[in-house]
């Protein structure tokens, strides 16, 4: 099961690679409400994703966030991994049965299974799948 900080990390992630290389950065305002992120959640995500090199904060009025890394070299599982939320292992407290067993090997092929996947997606490869219609576009 995939965490709401670890999904809300990606979108946050994945809404900053779709604009890098513009000249204003994001706000943390416009995407919190693009993708109904709560604000002191986002921030707290934010604050953990600047620690590990990966966005930029600008400061002041036209502040916010800018990707600082290419988002061809970055996987989920390593996002899954900065932000605390890849151990999925099953810890119970039950007996320890063959059928107590038998689902721990099942759980833990699962939690390999979906490591795997996250190693292998990059944050490009999502962002590439974005449609650049996605955003508001004013015609004159």
């Amino acid at each position: 099961m995939i965490s709401a900080r670890l999904h809300y990390a990606s979108l946050a992630l994945i809404e900053l690679a779709l604009r890098q290389g513009k000249p204003a950065p994001v706000a943390v305002r416009e995407i919190s409400e693009l993708h109904g992120i709560p604000a002191p959640f986002l921030v707290q995500i934010l604050r953990t994703l600047r620690g590990k090199g990966w966005v930029r904060s600008v400061r002041g009025s036209q502040g916010g966030y800018r990707l600082a890394v290419d988002p061809a070299q970055l996987t989920l599982l390593e996002i899954a991994d900065a932000v605390g939320c890849s151990e999925s292992s099953c810890q119970t407290e039950s007996n320890e049965t063959v059928a107590n067993g038998q689902l721990h090997e099942v759980w833990g092929a699962a939690v390999q299974a979906s490591r795997d996947v996250l190693a292998e997606t990059t944050l490009a490869d999502i962002a590439s799948k974005c449609s650049p219609s996605e955003a508001v576009m004013f015609y004159i």
